[in-house]
């Protein structure tokens, strides 16, 4: 079996990299348009055309070699170290045409360090409309490599590419730059005391921030000769140093490269000038989020209600067709309705990440970059924590994890910790329906009540992020300076495909994820929900029945026969008192049904379990019920809605959907329904500040390497949530 060809993808963010990967490999990938998505490094692999096969590594995006953050350390990391498995055989640096002079910084580097380097010259699609000409044949000869011309987007140039990886040992392994000429009796010195050392090589392990240490430190010690720099002197060696790349890389493009001035460049500009102006930039975003949010509502609805639909009748055909028994009993009021709670919010989930999916596309998502840097300011914050602040509407794992950008540790400790305040996917199952039952049907200005409800809630919990940030920058005591440089890539029309993908696979990664975790408490949960010692739980027909005969039906019981009946009645006009009769009788049959499988509930494990923390829940106006739901929920807060999902399916009419279970519950203090709008509001508050996510909890501990922050995190939010929620509902109700 031959050695696979291990090859590195790298580039500036926003070049197309993870695009190449993608068209390489042919794996699904992830494909961002604004700086700091790609924080790890992906790996596939493609067979060449000499039937080598290839393992392709995308590299995190980096500017240079001169590392500032996390996530290009790892780049520079990979490429010092020759005894790392994933040391490259051949590099391949990834260059946006209309940005060249920038782009070939990196190039120069990697190149010198005398590894086998291909330079791709990707979006090469906009040649001519941009009035770029190339001279590749020069390019190639003063660079001294081999380049290929791609456009992912109409699918141009991979197969070259290949062809030049095949044929890697055509590659020249000579640098481009002298590296010595920035301080030559310094490099001197350095090559002397270490002479088998490249001193370009060399001069990155001085001057980088790397995990490991190839030099030998105890030689390093002997040796009296090695030259010392302070930070500031090597700092101003690096300056020269990318002032001499540049001077190199002008005299290239000034050879190669032609730019004809008059080709259309003003609409860039103009559509630059509008969408980031100081006031009409931030109504943009304003109208773009209320447009999202009521597509999230109105496209959704139908759907939504055949899904809700089609799990009831699945329970029902379950219940039906399946001998009665433990085991139908765990598949239609555990499993099926666990997961239906969950698999109802696909739509709604999809259509977020659609949204999402085009706005980093299309380039907007970098504009949102810069213009919320003027907000970020004044609380403490980097622009570049808008970056994680926002890729955390869809998930706070890879968003804490994308903070890695953020150079100043203690500006990116702070947007670790207020990052889970922003409304990520998990907590949509539960706003969307606690929404649908507490707030009404009406619109303002064209735009429905729930549709704003939904935009508050996110931007709430970005609000009180930001606001956060400004409290623990006083309280840590931040006294650090920043700046902020974000790339404003070209707009461009989304890929579909891209876009497609983007949308399933983030889809597919939520669904299966909280699936996992789903699934697992709903069976736990119906075995808690349908099992007692107690002679309460094992004695509840008789019980019921007796109170019944003696009390009759209880009144939330009896309303809902006299209104069943009242709507047969006027449904069969013509009907016969005996026939009016029978269908009383059948009513309160299942309305006794209903009271013995809600009084077995009551008095089951989970029902013990629930009443135990009442007293804590029922000043913010829930039930038990709830109360295990939020406990639940703490592994997940999707959770939350498949717990009630399963709680309220164990013995219940399996024909209703759970948004009829839980508008028909009543809460037992005050006999009103228990979903309303004060109990709703104190509900939706609790979620969007609680940290109901012990993954999250676990990546924060990985980022910060300390159980303190997260602990902190957990603490503060829990009780934070708890208090606004106490008080909403006291107010409200």
């Amino acid at each position: 079996m031959s050695t696979e060809l291990k090859v590195a993808l790298m580039g500036n963010p926003n070049t197309g990299k993870t695009s190449v990967f993608n068209s390489l490999t042919g794996l699904n990938q992830k494909v961002g348009n604004y700086p700091g998505i790609t924080v790890e490094k992906k790996v596939g692999r493609c067979t060449l055309p000499n039937g080598t096969r290839a393992r392709i590594l995308d590299l995190p995006g980096t500017y240079s070699l001169n590392t500032t953050s996390l996530d290009e350390s790892v780049a520079v990391e990979l490429l010092l170290n020759k005894a790392d498995k994933d040391h490259p055989d051949v590099a391949v640096v990834i260059t946006d045409v209309e940005n060249l002079k920038r782009n070939l910084l990196l190039f120069t580097q990697v190149k010198d360090l005398r590894i086998p380097t291909i330079l791709v010259i990707n979006m090469s699609d906009r040649m001519s409309r941009r009035g770029i000409s190339l001279d590749l044949e020069q390019m190639e000869a003063r660079l001294d490599t081999k380049i290929a011309l791609v456009s992912t987007r109409k699918g141009q140039g991979i197969d070259q590419l290949k062809a030049l990886l095949a044929d890697r040992a055509a590659l020249s392994t000579e640098p481009n730059v002298a590296i010595t000429a920035i301080a030559p009796s310094y490099f001197e010195e350095l090559t002397n005391t270490f002479p088998k050392e490249d001193a370009y090589k060399l001069w990155l392990l001085i001057t980088q921030d790397v995990n490991f240490l190839p030099l030998e430190k105890q030689r390093a010690k002997e040796t009296s000769t090695l030259p010392v720099k302070t930070p500031a002197e090597l700092k101003r060696l690096q300056q020269k140093e990318t002032i001499l790349r540049y001077q190199f890389i002008n005299g290239v493009l000034k050879e190669s490269l032609k730019v004809d001035t008059n080709a259309a460049k003003g609409f860039r500009a103009g559509l630059d000038r509008i969408l980031t102006h100081k006031v009409w930039g931030y109504l943009i975003f304003f109208a773009i989020l209320l447009l999202i949010f009521q597509a999230i509502y109105g496209w959704s609805e139908y759907p939504m209600d055949l899904i809700d639909g089609f799990f009831a009748q699945a329970s029902e055909w379950v219940k039906t067709h399946l001998p009665p028994g433990v085991f139908t009993d765990l598949i239609a009021e555990g499993i099926i309705a666990g997961i239906g709670g969950v698999v109802i919010f696909i739509p709604q989930i999809a259509f977020l990440f659609l949204f999402l999916a085009i706005l980093e596309e299309t380039g907007y998502m970098s504009r949102v970059v810069f213009l919320m840097d003027r907000l970020m300011r004044p609380f403490g914050l980097s622009g570049k924590s808008v970056v994680p602040l926002i890729s955390g509407t869809a998930c706070a794992i890879p968003a804490v994890m994308a903070t890695r950008n953020i150079e100043n540790w203690k500006e990116r400790l702070i947007t670790i910790l207020v990052t889970p305040f922003t409304t990520c996917a998990a907590r949509l199952p539960v706003y969307l329906i606690i929404i649908a039952l507490v707030i009404p049907e009406g619109s303002l200005l064209g735009v429905g009540y729930k549709a704003l409800t939904l935009m508050l809630l996110y931007l709430l919990g970005f609000a009180t992020a930001v606001l956060s940030a400004m409290a623990l920058n006083r309280i840590l005591n931040i006294k650090s300076r920043s700046f902020f440089v974000v790339e404003m890539p070209n707009y461009k029309w989304p890929l579909a495909k891209n876009v497609a993908l983007t949308v399933i696979e983030k889809t597919k990664s939520f669904v299966v994820g909280a699936g996992k975790i789903i699934l697992a408490i709903s069976i736990v949960l119906w075995f808690l929900g349908s099992n007692g010692l107690s002679d309460e739980f094992r004695n509840a027909e008789a019980i019921v029945t007796e109170r019944m005969e003696k009390d009759g039906l209880n009144p939330m019981s009896q309303t809902y026969v006299d209104q069943q009946l009242e709507a047969y009645r006027e449904a069969n006009a013509a009907v016969s008192a005996a026939a009016l009769e029978a269908q009383a009788q059948t009513l309160r049959e299942q309305a006794l049904e209903q009271e013995i499988a809600s009084y077995k509930l009551e008095h089951s494990f989970i029902g013990h379990a629930g009443k135990a923390i009442a007293p804590i829940v029922q000043p913010l106006g829930y039930d038990w019920k709830i109360g295990i739901a939020i406990i639940t929920s703490f592994a997940a807060r999707e959770v939350f809605v498949g717990t009630l999902a399963t709680i309220y399916s164990v013995g219940s009419d399996e024909e209703a959907t759970i948004q009829d279970r839980m508008a028909a519950e009543v809460n037992p203090v005050t006999g009103k329904p228990l979903f309303n709008l004060a109990s709703g509001i104190s509900l939706l508050l609790f979620y969007a500040f609680a940290m109901q996510c012990m993954s999250t909890l676990a990546i924060v501990k990985k980022e910060t390497n300390s159980w303190k922050w997260p602990t902190a995190q957990l603490i503060f939010m829990s009780l934070f949530a708890y208090f606004v929620a106490l008080i909403a509902y006291q107010l409200l109700k």
